[in-house]
């Protein structure tokens, strides 16, 4: 596979087979050689861990409240506290893969996701649990921006495309997986493990993707060395920090005061990172999220389109979750395989993807997919409303396999179209991005219509609390159809 020039540039291997970089060549990032299919099925190995962890608590809860004597609150920040730190770390895990190389945070982070998975499985109590889990969601935002930034840099053409989409039907397939594989081993209480199975499989994983990724994934790094942004990572960690936990937990308590002024504070430390990251940019140094990639007009599209969806997507399975378990008294285990079509065909359509992009244009099949989605919703609807409260799980799904067709294409298209204005010396920075938009997306999406379908419950029922939320995300469809069909038909 080819490389161009002007972006990636093979480092000398140990018998010094490969040409060293050009004297000169600035900011370009370095590779020790192109991505083969081992090391990219390493990387969506690693990159799946993080995927599943976010979901896999879900049918759990019940175990986890009875062994640990949870209260609610308390369950809601074993998610929380993954959520923040996952967020509020991945740009800097983006950075540091930058400057140290990408191969080397992506196994010190697995090998960090497995400690924390041990720490995790063998919790004493809910607090610990909670730690473990902030401290999981540190190691996962150490390892997950490496796998978009290493096939960025080592990759390119139909091969990066590929990659992309692949990479997009791992993530389809993990987020259904964790809540099928949660209800699977919560049922079968391995060795008496319980609820404790759900992160200790995960060691044997972390093991085989530590032995694979020290052999097959290449390594990369920006040319020039990037200086520690401090003051940024701080404002970041604390600006998505004071958004997100009031978000998540505000409802549950009530919305007391501290709640309110940690919204306000979200704000004013947000303008005051930003303010120090142009000023660092402006001065020629290394910010932890350089400005100038928002004005990249690809990096702008692919927010603009990854709002609706991601808010859409954490909201919708959040329902879902609680329509199975709690509105048709679905078991964990049944819950979980109710899914299945939904996470299957998510991963046929990200699969495609890529060729539907290159023959119809990225924008065209946003559009495509949010009708696809609609439809979905509405084929739902109509069996809820028709067939509640006695709904078998036959009858949601031929709505669930067309909602994951929507979401299985939209998943790779959004990170090709935002990756397509990142320069290649800034693959981490801006996997980084990606990262961050993404999994603030899907916090929001639950502490925004999650908390809205919560609060109408009591009011409405479930039914037509569903009704309602499923409306709203159908306007944010609408509002992607849009932003697709005004995309350049070049775009990504």
């Amino acid at each position: 596979m080819s490389h161009e020039a002007t972006t990636t540039t093979a480092r000398p291997g140990p018998g010094g087979g490969q040409p060293a970089p050009p004297a000169g060549a600035g900011r370009v990032p370095r590779a020790s050689g192109a991505l083969r299919p081992l090391g990219l099925f390493t990387l969506l190995l690693g990159a799946a861990l993080p995927m599943i962890d976010f979901f896999v608590v879900n049918v759990a809860f019940p175990s986890i409240e009875a062994d640990l004597h949870a209260s609610p609150a308390a369950l809601e920040m074993v998610v929380a506290s993954y959520a923040v730190a996952y967020a509020s770390l991945l740009v800097l895990g983006g950075r540091l893969g930058d400057t140290f190389g990408r191969r080397r945070l992506f196994i010190w982070g697995v090998a960090a996701f497995g400690l924390t998975s041990l720490a995790c499985g063998f919790a004493p109590g809910v607090w610990w649990l909670i730690a473990a889990r902030m401290a999981q969601g540190a190691a996962s935002a150490m390892l997950f921006p490496q796998v978009l930034a290493t096939i960025h840099a080592t990759s390119e053409g139909r091969v990066r495309a590929r990659a992309i989409g692949l990479f997009g039907s791992v993530g389809g397939i993990s987020i259904v997986t964790g809540q099928v594989l949660g209800g699977v081993l919560v049922a079968a209480d391995l060795a008496g493990t319980g609820w404790r199975a759900i992160f200790l499989i995960n060691v044997p994983v972390v093991l085989v993707a530590l032995a694979l990724g020290v052999r097959t994934v290449p390594d990369s790094r920006s040319e020039a060395p990037a200086r520690g942004d401090l003051t940024g990572t701080v404002l970041l960690a604390c600006a998505l920090g004071a958004l997100l936990l009031p978000l998540t937990e505000g409802r549950a308590a009530g919305w007391p005061w501290w709640a309110v002024a940690l919204l306000v504070a979200a704000a004013v430390l947000a303008y005051a990172f930003f303010a120090v990251e142009r000023r660092e940019e402006r001065e020629g140094r290394s910010p932890l999220l350089p400005p100038s990639l928002l004005r990249e007009s690809g990096v702008r599209r692919g927010l603009l389109a990854g709002t609706p969806i991601f808010l859409g997507f954490s909201s919708f399975m959040f329902e879902s979750a609680l329509l199975l378990q709690r509105g048709l008294r679905y078991g964990a285990l049944e819950a979980g395989l109710t899914m299945v079509p939904m996470g299957l065909a998510q991963f046929v359509a990200s699969v495609r993807a890529p060729k539907l992009t290159e023959r119809l244009g990225a924008g065209r099949v946003l559009a495509f997919s949010a009708v696809a989605q609609g439809a979905g919703l509405g084929a739902l609807l109509i069996a809820v409303f028709a067939q509640w409260p006695g709904l078998p799980p036959v009858a949601l799904a031929p709505g669930l396999a067309l909602c994951g067709v929507g979401q299985g294409l939209q998943l790779p298209t959004y990170f090709r179209i935002l990756l397509s204005g990142v320069p290649a010396d800034r693959a981490g920075a801006g996997s980084g991005l990606a990262a961050t938009a993404q999994q603030s997306g899907l916090a929001l999406g639950v502490a925004t219509l999650g908390s809205l379908f919560l609060a109408l419950i009591p009011h409405f029922g479930m039914r037509e609390a569903l009704g309602a939320v499923l409306a709203v995300q159908g306007c944010g469809l609408l509002a992607l159809v849009a932003v697709g069909l005004r995309m350049p038909r070049s775009v990504g």
